[in-house]
């Protein structure tokens, strides 16, 4: 069955509204979102009233440079509900993020909340081509990360069947996509890379499985992985995006008809890109670090939250909204190895296209007396017979110092040798560099 690309008719009005519409909204929900946090959140007025800046000094978006950042350290600082803006009694679900030091950071969501994260992430299964009686396969986490539930109450809201599976069990997975042959899975597209290879352990083709549309998010991923799970998978790849603190998946996510970046959904999400070292708003169409703050939010609005994701805002190609590229990586997960600053997403593009590995990739980075030392770890594939993993490791070794500029070391093990993700997102850097 081909995938159904949406039509003038399928999309909201605001899907299609003027950029005076648009900017007018933001602009009015914007001073609410202000006036809720200065009124209902002690941190925000004394961050506020620190910098001079009060609500109704927002006469225009671009004022909103003037007013302070919120970071994952502020989420922190109030753990756990310092930062609700309404009575705890009204908030009816709790998410948390968990890092790898620290608090979590929680986020809580009012019944409104609730309803309108589900219509966000039904807007977006819509835009990536899902209607109304398809069956959606999650397999994201369900649990305090946001994925699982974002996505199942989202596909329920545009009327789907929901097969509420959940990461692991990858045997199983395969079993029930070939059983209930659903028309689209959502999860990490790390994650789909094991699902496609546990196809093929079996000796089955994951091209022949029902499936039409893959909605992949949680993690950067690169065109050079669409295209190889786009491939070996039989589908059209799009991209969904989001995070916990400013609401979970479906803050952005690609159309099917374009696939050239997600759209923020702008009526409920100010964007802004800044400079990550200054904090200065920088030009449209500037790669810089990605800042969003909530318009419609009532439990945990958030003002300029740094996602620390680095990428740029594109103008509206399907949509009246704009667009985001994709994240080049983190502004403080960038590793910088002797003077030259490194994303996995460079070594990813890299491993993805050498002939004879089957894309999974570790970076495990170290430290020899005062200098940094890389390892790529990856795997031959498993159709790679005949090719001479020693080979592979140079011309892969080779690439890396010619185009990212940082000498490697490049160790390919055998098929099934790198640690696999079965919940969440893959474990890409493993930095075993002495801390301070």
């Amino acid at each position: 069955m081909p995938v159904k690309h949406p039509t003038p008719d399928d999309l909201e009005p605001i899907e299609r509204a003027s950029q005076d519409e648009l900017r007018a909204l933001q602009l009015r929900r914007l001073r609410e979102t202000l006036t809720r946090a200065y009124e209902h959140v002690p941190h925000y007025r004394q961050a506020f009233d620190a910098k001079g800046i009060h609500p109704n000094d927002l006469k225009d978006l671009s004022d909103l440079r003037h007013f302070p950042f919120t970071t994952k350290q502020d989420l922190r600082d109030h753990y756990p509900f310092g930062l609700f803006a309404v009575p705890r009694q009204e908030v009816v679900r709790i998410h948390a993020s968990s890092g790898t030091t620290g608090k979590p950071t929680v986020v809580g969501y009012t019944r409104r909340d609730i309803d309108t994260w589900a219509d966000l992430v039904a807007r977006s299964l819509r835009a990536a081509g899902t209607r109304a009686g398809d069956i959606v396969h999650v397999a994201y986490g369900y649990g305090l990360f946001t994925g699982g539930l974002g996505a199942h109450y989202g596909a329920e809201r545009l009327g789907c069947t929901v097969i509420p599976m959940s990461g692991g069990q990858t045997e199983k997975q395969v079993q029930l996509i070939r059983d209930f042959q659903p028309d689209v899975i959502m999860v990490t597209p790390s994650y789909m890379q094991v699902i496609i290879e546990e196809f093929a352990r079996q000796g089955l083709d994951a091209r022949d499985s029902s499936i039409q549309v893959g909605i992949f998010g949680a993690e950067p991923w690169t065109e050079a992985m669409r295209r190889e799970i786009e491939t070996r998978g039989g589908l059209d790849a799009v991209d969904i995006y989001g995070l916990s603190e400013v609401m979970g998946p479906g803050v952005a996510s690609e159309c099917i008809e374009s696939k050239d970046g997600p759209v923020i959904w702008e009526d409920h999400f100010y964007p802004e890109i800044i400079d990550p070292d200054t904090g200065e708003v920088l030009p449209e169409g500037s790669e810089g670090e990605l800042v969003f703050t909530s318009l419609t939010k009532e439990a945990l609005p958030v003002i300029r939250y740094r996602t620390r994701d680095l990428t740029r805002l594109l103008p509206p190609t399907s949509r009246s909204m704009r667009r985001m590229g994709k994240i080049v990586g983190r502004s403080d997960d960038m590793l910088i190895i002797r003077g030259v600053n490194l994303f996995p997403t460079q070594i990813e593009e890299l491993v993805l296209a050498q002939e004879g590995l089957s894309g999974q990739y570790q970076l495990v980075v170290s430290r020899e007396g005062s200098l940094d030392e890389v390892e790529v770890r990856c795997e031959l594939s498993t159709t790679a017979a005949g090719i001479d993993p020693q080979a592979v490791s140079r011309a892969l070794q080779h690439r890396i110092k010619t185009l990212v500029g940082v000498s490697t070391r490049v160790t390919v093990g055998a098929p099934d040798s790198i640690e696999r993700t079965l919940v969440g997102k893959a474990r890409r850097v493993v930095d075993k560099r002495p801390r301070g």
